[in-house]
């Protein structure tokens, strides 16, 4: 009775239990010898061809029940499994090999693994671990394909410390030597989520083993370096791999310009990219992209037109990712109808919009205040092909909220969860705000109430609107409580939930609570910043308190605050007091500082 170590099931260990090979698993009990299957013995006429006239899954059934029946050679069942998995049909391939198992068909390595990429295309990784044992029952040797398959069904069910453990086990044990595909998949896996660190180890320790990193591998943790804002250990490693004779592509260009470009870092980009066309590495439609990208969330929206101009001149078409860069850069400066001369522009290239396009149109005469804009567009998505998104019908919904058309947003919300979208933390953090800015308490705290209930889609984002919309439409005690009681719930208030309570009692005139909440903040450990102070001396200001202000003054002096622009316009409209008027210079000075 053989023994090994390997993973086998949910809800244990999977890497520490032992399995017997006659037990792998509670949901495979099938004998695999219930009948010997002799396909040698098969006429020719006998044999069943899997042929691509399998249309859907019951062809492909009444297809394996045909081969049951006439037995044909074996390597066809692996082919008709390959068929249905590329349908996507993962749980029945499950039954079919549970089938084949009780009526003894012979069972390839090529079946097994095909077995176990269901198992993970159906994020049920833990169970394609109890397909290994039968590799040891019939002597087939563990590859690299294999455990491939499961590090990626262990990476989409993300469970990142399962990979690290089964990646070291499979060095550590010599259970079969990982290949480039391997390190690329934890690698990239790693990169993705943040474990930049992990990756850069994974690299040197890939640079020790008989598989040498390529342009391929450094790229990925090049990229990871530069998504992590660690922009010169990315340029230190780039530097690393030219020393090493890697030759970089056109996506370690592109990874690094981008990060240069979040940098600010023009002169480098511009150095980078003369570097690579003199090796004969061209700028593609993705690097032309990150450097429009740049440029308009700079606010350069027309260097970012001329970058694309100049594309074109290179014989690099833009796609429809560039004209949705640009056209949001002119949204973003309230410049909405040269996006829409940019959207047109791009139909008429015959490039299709996408919804992302639409999105973004519709954002920019949202917030310009042009609902029916935005509803005339949201009514051209349907006959262009497209389907709105839940980001579609939430930037409607504020957008009708903003000019307070409070039903027409309530009957989208109702249009929306009709077309099968079900509503987000963002539909409901739009829907409390629109309702508290437009004076609908009761419709809004109705909503509130059923969202405690379910005990989801709640967050402290959320709780800070209710706490906000409340202070502003002078329910001042109904939001204190509701803040306090955050704490029970398991929130921790923020520095704007903070911020919004002070602000609350500075409106009513209870600056002595307003402070109590400021020492408050500082005991749970919060850093007391600028904008806190200011909101203070803002209400001492408009409740004409300014004798009372000066001693807050000095405190926000002490700890080298500065005035901000509203603070000083209030200074100067209500303070005749020459002690105030000197200080603003000095509290300004702070602030260059």
């Amino acid at each position: 009775m053989t023994r090994f170590t390997l993973p086998h099931c949910r809800n244990c260990n999977p890497f520490m239990s032992f399995f017997t090979i006659s037990h792998c698993n509670n949901h495979i009990t099938h004998s695999i010898t219930h009948r010997k299957y002799y396909s040698s013995t098969i006429s020719i006429e006998k044999k069943i061809r899997v042929s691509d006239s399998i249309k859907c899954l019951d062809d492909a059934v009444n297809v394996f029940h045909q081969m049951v029946r006439n037995q044909p050679p074996c390597y066809n069942f692996t082919k008709l499994l390959k068929t249905i998995i590329d349908m996507k049909h993962y749980s029945s391939v499950i039954s079919l090999f549970k089938e084949m198992l009780k009526l003894g068909i012979p069972i390839g390595e090529f079946v097994l693994s095909i077995v176990i990429d269901s198992y993970c295309c159906m994020h049920y990784a833990d169970f394609g671990y109890s397909i290994l044992p039968i590799y040891v029952k019939k002597g087939f040797p563990f590859d690299a394909v294999t455990f491939n398959t499961l590090l990626k069904g262990l990476f989409a069910e993300n469970k990142v410390k399962d990979v690290v453990n089964l990646f070291k086990k499979l060095v550590r044990d010599d259970i079969c030597e990982p290949n480039k595909v391997t390190y690329l998949i934890v690698m990239n896996g790693l990169g993705k989520r943040g474990y930049t660190k992990r990756c850069l180890d994974l690299l040197r320790v890939m640079e020790k083993g008989s598989t040498k990193p390529d342009t391929s591998v450094y790229n990925i943790v090049i990229n990871a370096l530069c998504k992590n804002t660690m922009l010169n250990a990315a340029i230190n490693l780039f530097d690393e791999m030219k020393q090493k004779g890697v030759p970089p592509s056109v996506i370690t260009y592109s990874s690094l310009i981008d990060g240069m470009c979040k940098f600010d870092q023009w002169e480098n980009v511009r150095s980078l990219l003369r570097e690579m066309v003199n090796f004969n590495v061209y700028p593609d439609v993705v690097t032309f992209n990150i450097v429009i990208d740049g440029l308009c969330k700079e606010g350069k929206v027309e260097d970012a037109e001329e970058v694309m101009r100049h594309m074109i001149e290179k014989w690099v078409e833009p796609n429809v990712i560039t004209y949705n860069v640009i056209m949001d850069g002119h949204c973003s400066r309230g410049q909405v109808d040269k996006a829409r001369r940019i959207f047109c522009s791009m139909i008429d290239k015959s490039i299709e919009p996408d919804i992302v396009s639409y999105n973004i149109l519709i954002k920019g005469y949202c917030k310009k205040k042009e609902p029916e804009e935005a509803m005339k567009l949201f009514l051209e998505i349907s006959h262009d092909g497209l389907k709105p998104n839940i980001l579609t019908y939430n930037t409607i919904m504020q957008g009708l909220l903003e000019v307070g058309r409070t039903n027409c947003a309530q009957k989208m919300y109702v249009e929306m969860q009709s077309a099968g979208h079900l509503p987000d933390l963002c539909t409901y953090r739009t829907l409390l705000d629109g309702y508290f800015k437009n004076g609908l308490v009761e419709r809004a705290m109705t909503l509130f109430h059923k969202l405690e209930l379910k005990r989801e889609c709640t967050d402290i984002e959320l709780y800070s609107i209710v706490i906000n919309g409340l202070c502003k439409n002078g329910k001042l005690d109904k939001a204190h409580t509701i803040f306090e009681k955050l704490s029970v719930i398991g929130l921790h208030p923020d520095v704007i939930t903070y911020g919004i309570v002070i602000k609350g009692f500075c409106r009513e005139g209870l600056f002595d609570e307003a402070k109590n909440m400021l020492r408050k903040m500082e005991d749970n450990g919060y850093l007391l910043d600028n904008a806190t102070y200011n909101i203070i001396v803002q209400g001492f200001l408009r409740s004409n308190k300014i004798s009372e202000m000066k001693s807050f003054l000095k405190e926000m002096d002490g700890k080298r605050f500065s005035f901000d622009a509203t603070t000083v316009k209030l200074l100067i409209g209500v303070a005749e007091d020459p002690y105030l008027m000197n200080m603003i210079p000095e509290f300004q000075r702070k602030n260059k500082k």
